[in-house]
């Protein structure tokens, strides 16, 4: 359910690469803009002197983000937190769901305890987009159900991304098929917006127009692209045990102004 339309004076956002902004435009210091930017954009633009922060970062598992991202977001706080993570646990074998919940719950909890309104999201369903992604489907309803829960106590507000048919468009998505496009960023932002109560510029929801389906030739050399660039490379991370975001900052550590 959307929360009643407030201003906000201050925002920090706390995530994964989804929350860091991967694949999207980049800004002019060569990180990523992404959906989190977007949003501190249109609340800058209602609340002078409006302050932001962004302390995700790409590759990070719920445990380190519990760990590492929560005590410093509670301490600032803000009066508004966006909170995304555990996808990156679900993609992994044996993900311990129930970890999962008890560290993403914890986080949501203690945020809130701050005063600020706590926003979580639902995952998007990959088996409409995804071959053999059929396996993470039960975790992932699991997941969704769970933030959806979460989301009716007071403070809590979701944004249901699971049930927007647009992001079974391939469009929306970077050549990598895991992290969004600058359309889909700008649609994430306007999701957010709109759980805040901000009227919708748009319906963020609904299909792009539709394109000509691209030929087999070309499938097939877009999936060898894919599994070379970037399957292969993820798969390489997972044995070794390193992650993209290893020794990489937050990407706006401190609450200052935007």
């Amino acid at each position: 359910m959307p929360t009643t339309h407030r201003s906000y004076a201050s925002y920090v956002a706390v995530g994964d690469s989804f929350t860091e902004g991967m694949c999207d435009d980049l800004l002019a210091d060569g990180q990523y803009r992404g959906w989190a930017d977007r949003v501190a954009t249109e609340l800058a633009a209602e609340t002078p002197g409006f302050r932001y922060a962004n302390l995700a970062v790409r590759g990070k598992l719920i445990g380190q983000i519990h760990d590492e991202q929560l005590a410093p977001a509670a301490a600032m706080g803000a009066e508004l937190v966006t909170l995304a993570g555990g996808l990156n646990d679900v993609l992994r074998p044996g993900c311990d769901l129930e970890r999962v919940e008890r560290l993403l719950g914890h986080c949501a909890t203690e945020l809130r305890a701050t005063g600020a309104t706590v926003v979580l999201f639902t995952s998007t369903d990959p088996t409409r987009r995804l071959a053999g992604s059929a396996r993470l489907l039960p975790a992932i309803l699991r997941m969704k159900s769970f933030v959806q829960e979460i989301c009716q106590e007071d403070g809590f507000a979701a944004v249901d991304l699971f049930s927007a048919p647009c992001f079974d468009d391939r469009r929306l998505w970077d050549e990598d098929r895991l992290h969004l496009s600058p359309e889909g960023h700008r649609r994430v932002a306007a999701g957010v917006l709109e759980a805040l109560g901000r009227p919708a510029a748009f319906d963020w929801r609904a299909p792009l127009p539709p394109t000509a389906p691209a030929g087999r030739t070309e499938k097939l050399r877009s999936d060898a692209r894919w599994l070379r660039t970037h399957l292969g490379p993820w798969i390489g991370r997972r044995l070794t045990g390193r992650s993209s975001g290893d020794g990489r900052p937050p990407k706006r550590a401190e609450l200052l102004p935007y």
